[in-house]
């Protein structure tokens, strides 16, 4: 059988209809026996042999005239995973919004006439750029250079906790240059809310806290330090530009979800968080990392994979905290994927 490409799509004759759509999910019936099959479904038909050529082109010829190198990478790996798929193109079987995806994953067992969408999959090289904006809801798959594929399901987040906070009044503190000190009713604060590190030493049982700036402002703003709120602020502005504003933004809202966000510094995060926390006596590990970035910020594949890697390294979910210069938040999750 021998197709033929037009305007983007591969015309197959005959009774293709009922050999791949029917029975295995390809393509777009057009009426009668003939189908409509994208580029990259003409492709696996023929590294199967299931037809003899498109306008007389095999495989190899077909993959450079039409550019689906990458998308015939990720269309085989998941066809021999056991999945019926479709391309995302308007008008497709079973496609309902095509938006940033470029391929419709079914649930195993099912196909284009069932209605229901496994996975929505886009398609990525390992050196194009990703603006954050357009993740959610998506799963990446991403073409390295040796020709391997990592999945990174992104999903919508929403954090929430069990913290009850329990804050003092007015204590005596000093700003530092990019800390704050609390030298009286720091167990309060220490203990039950697990603000800040002892000055002595995290084994330490008295002595004063210190505080970061992020906790030294949401303290202020809450009357719980008898220090001004903006002098907190401008300092850390100094410390580290209009990214505190940021920072601080989606530190109050961790707080405010009943969260316990800590610094993330040694796995190379903003916050680590914990979700279950009652004291620093009974403390478990964290759950998830944070990293706050603007809602235009661009990743590069291999910074992704890196951050992602590193959380399930130490059993931690990866999150993203899109936040505008309004502070307002949208949080995005990746994690690693097997199909």
């Amino acid at each position: 059988m021998q197709g033929r490409l037009e305007d983007g799509v591969v015309h197959l004759p005959g009774d293709a209809r009922q050999r791949f759509h029917d029975s295995r999910g390809y393509g777009r019936p057009t009426g009668g026996d003939d189908l409509e099959v994208a580029p990259v479904e003409a492709a696996h038909l023929l590294s199967r042999d299931d037809i003899d050529g498109v306008d007389g082109m095999g495989l190899r010829e077909l993959l450079a005239r039409t550019g689906t190198t990458l998308d015939f990478v990720v269309y085989k790996d998941l066809r021999d995973r056991g999945f019926y798929l479709s391309p995302a193109r308007e008008g497709w079987p079973g496609v309902a919004d095509a938006a940033d995806a470029d391929f419709l994953v079914y649930p195993r067992g099912k196909g284009p006439w069932d209605g229901e969408v496994e996975h929505r999959v886009r398609v990525v090289g390992e050196r194009e750029s990703i603006p954050v904006s357009s993740l959610g809801e998506v799963v990446l798959a991403i073409v390295d250079e040796d020709g391997d594929l990592t999945y990174f399901d992104t999903e919508g987040d929403d954090p929430e906790g069990t913290a009850a906070e329990d804050l003092p009044a007015d204590l005596d503190a000093e700003l530092l240059s990019d800390r704050a000190l609390v030298w009286d009713g720091v167990d309060r604060l220490y203990q039950r809310g697990f603000f800040g590190q002892r000055l002595y030493g995290r084994n330490a049982d008295s002595g004063p806290l210190q505080l970061s700036l992020l906790e030294a402002a949401y303290l202020a703003r809450a009357d719980a330090l008898a220090i001004d709120e903006a002098d907190v602020v401008s300092r850390g502005r100094d410390v580290e530009g209009d990214r505190f504003d940021r920072r601080l933004a989606v530190y109050a809202a961790l707080r405010e979800a009943k969260t316990v966000p800590k610094s993330g510094f040694k796995f190379g995060s903003d916050f680590r968080v914990y979700t279950e926390f009652e004291s620093v006596s009974d403390l478990s590990h964290s759950e998830f990392l944070v990293r706050v970035v603007a809602p235009d910020h661009t990743f590069v594949p291999r910074d992704l994979s890196l951050d992602v890697r590193l959380a399930g390294g130490v059993r931690k979910r990866m999150v993203f905290a899109l936040t505008d210069d309004n502070g307002e938040i949208d949080w995005l999750s990746v994690s690693r994927l097997t199909p």
